[in-house]
């Protein structure tokens, strides 16, 4: 088991890739290819058209933060609050499995947990701080 321990900065390396690669790839849509009609669909869910700014620079930005190890743990929050509100206010509706459902947005939720519990690992830009402590065993 001791070997498998040694994984676990890999590990958390990995779940920032996945995660930070998933949000990238949605915040660049939300802000290149129609930020228009993202604000049009925030607010036709009831929240204020302002926060599809936030939305849109949480994913992109944020995507681009969780790859590199900046702010791991920052990024890791805002996520998780935006799939909690995605889940809220459009997937659970569809079920857990459904077409549209919560199972995607649960999981990338339960990733920006994780990280938010753990920090990023030591590889990456923390700038010493969070994963990347200097521990002596």
């Amino acid at each position: 088991m001791d070997s498998l321990n040694r994984l676990q900065p890999f590990a958390l390396l990995v779940l920032r890739l996945v995660l930070g690669a998933i949000m990238i790839a949605h915040g660049y849509q939300k802000v290149f290819h129609g930020f228009h009609h993202h604000m049009e669909f925030v607010h036709s869910l009831g929240l204020p058209a302002w926060l599809a700014y936030c939305s849109a620079g949480t994913e992109f930005f944020g995507g681009i933060g969780i790859v590199l190890g900046v702010l791991t743990r920052f990024f890791s929050l805002a996520f998780l609050i935006e799939m909690s509100v995605a889940i809220w206010k459009i997937h659970f509706r569809n079920g857990l499995t459904g077409n549209g459902g919560y199972e995607f947005p649960m999981a990338l939720a339960a990733i920006a947990l994780t990280l938010l519990c753990f920090d990023g690992g030591p590889w990456g830009f923390n700038f010493g701080k969070g994963g990347a402590r200097a521990t002596k065993n």
